[in-house]
């Protein structure tokens, strides 16, 4: 089994791309405590400097500490990856439940929430996964939209720049409800 990797805007994100599928719907890990309900999750963890583990559709983005190299730890992530994958064993245990990281349209949300969400699902949604990360909207409350970062979207240093230039125009060219676009944690 061979496995590619790919880098991302982030420096300390790294894209691990497996070929089978890996999960239905993507999965943020910020912390080891989280990672409980996945046996692969926590087995990555277990590399010294692994701060974050984000399960998408067909890949798997690492974030690790500033001062470890990827030459350090990436040998090591790859094989733990193929030998998960190899072995048959499963991404995540059958007994825990999993909070989903799209949000999807809700029959109570109005008109521009639910546009917002579409063009978000269908835009955006995709060309950041290209990048190893997610962005997953929380909530549009008087004229701003709040989102949420994960995988290599998380920290990485021009997130500002794609929420800002990206997103915030997009948004506001085909909502014109939208004024501005911020981080969720802000």
């Amino acid at each position: 089994m061979y496995m590619q990797t790919e880098k991302t805007p982030n420096p300390s994100a790294l894209k691990f791309i497996p070929g089978p599928k890996i999960v239905e719907t993507p999965i943020d890990f910020p912390s080891m405590e989280t990672a409980r309900m996945s046996p692969i999750a926590l087995r990555l963890f277990s590399v010294a400097g692994v701060t974050s583990v984000f399960l998408s559709h067909d890949f798997i983005t690492v974030t690790k500490a500033e001062d470890i190299s990827w030459d350090e730890i990436q040998p090591t992530l790859s094989a733990y990856i193929l030998a998960h994958l190899a072995a048959g064993k499963p991404i995540l245990s059958d007994t825990a439940p999993f909070e989903n990281s799209a949000e999807p349209s809700l029959e109570s949300d109005d008109a521009v929430t639910k546009d917002i969400k579409d063009i978000i699902d269908t835009r955006v949604r995709p060309a950041v996964a290209r990048d190893g990360g997610d962005i997953v909207f929380e909530k549009f409350d008087a004229g701003v939209v709040y989102l949420r970062l994960k995988g290599a979207c998380s920290g990485c240093p021009s997130s500002t720049i794609t929420l800002k230039s990206g997103i915030e125009n997009m948004l506001r060219y085909y909502v014109p409800e939208v004024k501005e676009v911020r981080a969720a944690d802000e």
